[in-house]
This record gives C-alpha cells, structure tokens and sequence, in this order.
C-alpha cells in the first residue's frame, strides 16, 4: 500500500505519515511539501491514499486532488486544512473528499478518521534484513532523517491519559520540561516559519509551547509516541538513559541558580540543558529499534558506538531540527568554550558544567565566575 501526503508543515506531515504507520506499518508513506512535486510524483507511482493540505506555498492542494480523481475516482481522498466551513467543502464538493480534518487537529480523530479510510495491508510486512554488518556500522549509515530521541519511562502513559484530559500548557511544561524528545520536536516546530512568525528565535520548551499552542502540542507529543521504539525497554539501556536524565535534572538545577545570579533568562540554558545528551540517547533509541530487530548487542558494542557516534549523530539532529544558532551554542558550550567568546550565556552554560565536575586546578573555575560577572 502507498500513501501520499502533501503537507508543507514538516512536523505535521510527520505526524500524519506516523499515524499512518501505526495503523498500517506496511505502508509506503511518501511526504511531500509542494503541489508540482505532488502531481510528478502521482504520475509516476499511484497512490491508494492521499493526504492533502489545501492551501500550499506553490498553489492549492484541489488541484492535486483534481488530478488523481481524473485519473482514479476510487482513490480515497483526505483533506487538511484550517477552512472546513460549509461553503468550502461545496466548493469540493464534486472531488468526492472522503473526510476533512481541521486544524490544528487532535490525534485520537486522525487516527479514527483514518483508520477508517485506509485500506488493508495487502500482506504482513517482511522481516527487513539487517542494514549493516554491526551496530556501529548501522550508525555511520544512517541519514538525519532517521533519527530520533526515545521518550523518558513512564512519558507515553502520561501523553495518553493527557489526550482524554488535556493538561495547562504550564503543567505541559512542568511535566515535559526534562524530556529530550519532547523539548527538541516542540523547540523545533516554534522555529519552523508556519508557526514562528516573529523572526525571533524559539529558545526553551515554555516559549515553545505558548507559540503552537495546547492543541498542537499535544498532538506532536501524542505523535512521538506512535513511533516504534518510542521508549527504550531493555533493561540496560533503560538504566544509561535514566542515568543521562540525572545528569539533565542536576545541570538544569545548577544552570538555574546560575543564570538567576547573573540576572540571565534560565529558560534557555535549561533547554539546553535538556538537550545536551541527545546524541548518546540517539544512540541508545537506534540500539532498541536495533534489538527490536533480533540482532545482538552487548555492552561493550553499546559503549564503542556511545563513544565513536554520540557527537556526530548529535550533530547531524540539530542540523536537521535546524535549532537556533544560540541554542546550538548554549549546548556546545557543555563541551567547550571558544577562545574569544564573550557571551555571558554560554559562559554560565560552560561554568555550571564545570562545576559539576570540577578539575583539582579551581583556576577556571575562577576564571569563568569572573567573565560571568559572579565573582
């Protein structure tokens, strides 16, 4: 089975293409962000579903829909849009839209409404065969495409129980604010242009919130839990995340303090921290799905890709998510400051770290607290 959506928002066509697979994970799901590549790609491989925004950057999605009835009146056809009234949906009338889903949506409908509307997996899927010879290979292969973070133990349930009653975006925060997954994908939404109008720079998981608002939010966290692995279960990797959560939750605490010495917004420095172990914890999600395979991995394959691949996966995440500039450096300051840098963020960024883990030599130390003006 093919199933195509046309959907300009990245994130919201990645929550529909994960609705999609989890009902049918079969399924070849094919995104795509503009209705000229939409109608190439209908002519060269037919769908048997297809997703549609109406109003698209390069002309309206009616006429991709226009297209496939022409071509095949049988096609199941599932509308996206912000203008679901009455007289928009006479004015399609005649392109027989299946059903309509307005926006923002909520989660639990799209996956009734679609549910109902997709047809059934021809066959079981086929076992996939392995991609690499080894762990670590797998790792260096991979495009940023298919990476992901795992949700914090426990996280799903509480997205699930919210979706029946839906949480204040304070106590979405508050509830949210230590999870990597969920702080990268809402951090990175509010960045994206269909959302962040501001041409200001989204910086922590409570701005982000505020600009996508309860209902989106709710729906892309609900959507992190329809991918497979979406918590680790083995037993081990579970215990290196926790243990990677502790690390969040004592440098979030300690950056907090800093950043209200040196009157700094903490917001983003906690964002930052939150999102400084994303790529040891890419690791271990990749090392679930790579389990969930049937292929083996011990500990010391696990450490050696922890150790070879962590930076560079997390590299590649920022760079795909596209996180402000000074987001990315409040999180590289974790690691290292520049010679020349004068920002007094990522310089409390830099000190709260080195604190935890304080070298015999406290020269630094001093040396820090003084160009973050705590001295």
């Amino acid at each position: 089975m093919r199933v195509m959506i046309l959907e300009d928002d990245p994130w919201i066509a990645d929550l529909l293409k994960q609705v999609v697979l989890s009902l049918r994970p079969a399924a070849q799901v094919k995104c795509l962000g503009s209705v000229a590549e939409a109608l190439l790609d209908w002519q060269q491989h037919a769908a048997d579903l297809v997703i549609s925004d109406w109003n698209l950057p390069d002309d309206q999605g009616t006429h991709l829909l226009e297209q496939v009835r022409r071509d095949n009146p049988q096609v199941p056809l599932l509308m996206v849009t912000g203008r679901a009234d009455r007289d928009s949906v006479l004015e399609v009338r005649r392109l027989g839209i299946s059903a309509f889903i307005s926006k923002p949506f909520q989660l639990p409908k799209v996956l009734e409404c679609l549910g109902q509307l997709l047809p059934a997996d021809d066959a079981e899927a086929a076992a996939a065969a392995p991609a690499a010879d080894s762990f670590v290979a797998l790792l260096g292969d991979l495009p940023a495409s298919a990476l992901d973070l795992p949700l914090q133990a426990g996280m799903l349930d509480g997205l699930q129980a919210d979706a029946a009653e839906p949480p204040s975006l304070q106590q979405l925060c508050e509830r949210w604010r230590h999870d990597a997954a969920l702080t990268a994908r809402l951090v990175a939404a509010a960045n994206n242009s269909q959302y962040n109008r501001s041409n200001r720079p989204c910086l922590s998981l409570a701005e982000a919130l505020q600009i996508l608002g309860p209902v989106t939010s709710r729906s892309l966290g609900l959507g992190l839990g329809l991918r497979p692995a979406a918590e680790l279960e083995d037993g081990e990797l579970k215990l290196q995340a926790q243990a990677y959560l502790e690390q969040v939750e004592r440098l979030t605490e300690r950056v907090t303090r800093l950043a209200e010495q040196a009157k700094l917004d903490p917001a983003p420095l906690q964002c930052a921290a939150t999102l400084h172990r994303i790529g040891e914890l890419c690791v271990l999600q990749q090392a679930q799905l790579w389990k969930d395979g049937g292929q083996p991995l011990d500990t010391e394959q696990l450490q050696q890709a922890l150790d070879q691949w962590s930076n560079e996966l997390a590299f590649r995440l920022k760079a795909h998510w596209r996180l402000p500039t000074a987001l990315r450096e409040l999180i590289g300051a974790c690691y290292g400051l520049a010679s020349n840098n004068v920002k007094r963020e990522t310089i409390v960024m830099r000190l709260a770290i080195c604190e935890q883990h304080p070298e015999p030599d406290n020269d630094d130390l001093a040396r820090l607290r003084r160009l973050a003006g705590l001295s």
